[in-house]
């Protein structure tokens, strides 16, 4: 199963709202169509909304039928929508930067085929650096896993949160691939049930020994010794090295930090957003209410109590044994060594 797929005027979005239960695929062939598929989180995790996002600027150019003089008006407001779907992922902003200047480069571009060539391509490239940057992580990230291990993951840094391979399960994938013995447990990631829904799927597909808990199991297991390493992705990097992930994250790493336990975050560079000091600075996006009133259709609690839904918390620096990239393992002090990095790549 592939998170997306371009399919040459159209973007084929599988509806990860539907798993494991349903495959069912959406056929964006509009800029508005990707915005919402990203808001409705059919499409999700970092990576993803970040290559989806720039395949909807690519559409953007693509459905617009006016005069070449009019298109850059235009295609602010298409930047601008799609900006608006997610705030707390940075690589969603990293990637339409990128198709920004792509367009800016074509300003002396005659005819509009040849512009929305250019973004075609410039969206399929940013897709393919996905595929290569997450085997690099998990090459990187294998040093990390010892001959056997029991890994814990949060919410779902695979395949279906990237454009392949994924990047915290990138690490384990590429642990087995090179003979290790690797066993997940896999955090159901409450409200939207993440690890439970797509983890699990992901890791019995390939084979990999996984098993589900409940959130509020993890402490527990720590406590009997069954947890040997964490492993979690990333949807932002402030650069000090505070993390925003999915919600539930800083209590792991709280509980990995008290029993000793390793705690790794796996993400490419384009999660890490120097601009932004500290995790205090990340926009942390506030989800539906019904999210936690309800379960997929079915009442779980009374409808007029009131919810704090936030989709995200911040990990500070101090909790994270190493940032694991493309580039390599970053350790702290993270203030310097992920300037240090950012400016050699």
């Amino acid at each position: 199963m592939k998170a997306l797929e371009w399919m040459g005027d159209s973007l084929k979005i599988l509806d990860q709202t539907r798993l494991p239960v349903e495959i069912k695929y959406r056929m964006a062939a509009t800029y508005e169509e990707v915005a919402e598929a990203i808001e409705k989180m059919e499409v999700r995790g970092a990576p993803a909304i970040g290559a989806a996002a720039a395949y909807g600027y690519a559409l953007g150019a693509i459905g617009y039928s006016g005069e070449l003089a009019g298109l850059s008006a235009h295609m602010e407001k298409v930047q601008h929508r799609l900006a608006e779907t997610r705030p707390t992922a940075v690589n969603l902003f990293w990637a339409l930067r990128r198709m920004e200047d792509r367009l800016r480069d074509q300003h002396e571009a005659k005819e509009l085929a040849e512009i929305r060539q250019a973004l075609v391509a410039e969206a399929e490239s940013i897709a393919e650096d996905d595929r290569r940057v997450n085997r690099l992580i998990g090459e990187h990230g294998n040093a990390i896993v010892t001959a056997e291990a029991n890994i814990l993951t949060h919410c779902n840094a695979g395949a279906l949160a990237t454009v392949e391979y994924g990047t915290a399960l990138g690490v384990i994938r590429a642990a087995q691939q090179a003979g290790k013995k690797v066993h997940v447990y896999a955090g159901e990631t409450r409200p939207f049930l993440q690890g439970a829904r797509l983890t699990a799927l992901e890791l019995m597909n390939d084979h990999i020994p996984v098993t589900l808990i409940a959130d509020n199991m993890a402490g527990f297991l720590m406590q009997q010794g069954n947890i040997d390493l964490v492993i979690v992705g990333a949807d932002r990097i402030a650069a000090n090295g505070d993390t925003a992930n999915k919600i539930g994250t800083y209590s792991l790493a709280v509980l990995a930090h008290a029993h000793g336990i390793p705690f790794y975050v796996a993400a490419p560079t384009s999660t890490i957003d120097l601009k932004v000091p500290s995790g205090q600075d990340i926009p942390i996006e506030e989800r539906n209410p019904k999210e936690l009133r309800e379960v997929f259709g079915v009442q779980v609690a009374p409808p007029e109590v009131p919810v704090y839904n936030p989709a995200f918390d911040v990990t500070p620096a101090k909790l994270i044994t190493g940032i694991i990239t493309e580039k390599g393992i970053v350790t702290s002090p993270y203030s310097v060594n992920l300037l240090k990095m950012m400016v050699r790549s």
